[in-house]
Formats: structure tokens, sequence, C-alpha cells
């Protein structure tokens, strides 16, 4: 099975703008609600699909329609297992902010804004790498199913 139709990658590029946005006045003001808020977009991104993610509906509405069109494509698979890491980041970040553990939220949305200004600033994806990485050395017997 298929993570989805590949995709534009300008969309997740322009994802990572916001979303490098959103965790850095997370961690300048430590309001974790807007974390929160954001957990909750990599869920999307990365459980539901990338089609459904909040950054992708307004690159596709908003932002595409301004842009050339584009024949590059990058596989969805990476992108939506990178949505899935940043969920898992967020989620910790939120819990340590809400359970008095700011050290423990200050740390994980600095991981999850590490990773996000990587792929926005230079392209380079580092969930997608693992990704990579994974689909090399796990065999393919004991991979997951990948779902749409």
């Amino acid at each position: 099975m298929s993570a989805g139709p590949p995709v534009d990658p300008r969309g997740p590029r322009f994802a990572a703008w916001v979303t490098t946005a959103v965790l850095a006045a997370v961690l300048i003001t430590g309001w974790w609600p807007l974390l929160a808020a954001q957990a909750v977009v990599f869920a999307v991104g990365g459980f539901i699909g990338l089609r459904y993610a909040p950054y992708s509906v307004l690159y596709r509405y908003l932002v595409a329609p301004r842009l050339a069109p584009t024949d590059e494509r990058e596989d969805a698979a990476p992108l939506r297992f990178a949505q899935a890491v940043g969920f898992v980041f967020a989620a910790a970040g939120v819990l340590g902010y809400a359970a008095g553990a700011v050290w423990l939220g200050i740390i994980a949305t600095a991981f999850a804004l590490a990773a996000a200004f990587l792929n926005a600033a230079f392209g380079f994806c580092l969930g997608c790498e693992v990704y990579l990485l994974i689909r090399r050395f796990v065999p393919s017997g004991a991979r997951p199913v990948e779902s749409h």
C-alpha cells in the first residue's frame, strides 16, 4: 500500500517554514497550547495523510496557485514518517510543559524546531532520512504495513 500520492516538494518546505515559526514562538513564549496545536498538525500529516494536513491545505490553495507548475514530485511515505516523528516530539513537549517538567517541554520543542528548520532552510528532511535508513536496514518482513 502507498502512503499517498507523490507530493510537490515545495509544499513540505512551506510547511517546514510555518512549523519553524510556530515552534520558535513556543520556545520564546513557553505557551504550550500552541505546541499542542502543532502536535495536532503533525498527527494529521503523519497518521491521516499529507493531503489533509493544515499546512498542506494552505500551500495547495493559497501558495501553489501563485507558483509556476512543477513536475518534480517526492514520495509521501518519508514525509508522513517525518510528521509522525514530529508528533512524538511535540507530544512529549506538551506533556513536559503541562506536567511542570518545563525542561522536557523545551528540549522536545527544540529538537522538533531543529528538524523543521533544517528542512525549511536547507531542504534536508531529517525524519525522511531516518525513514530511508530504517527501510535500508530493517528487513521488509519486519516493517509495518504502510497505509494510505
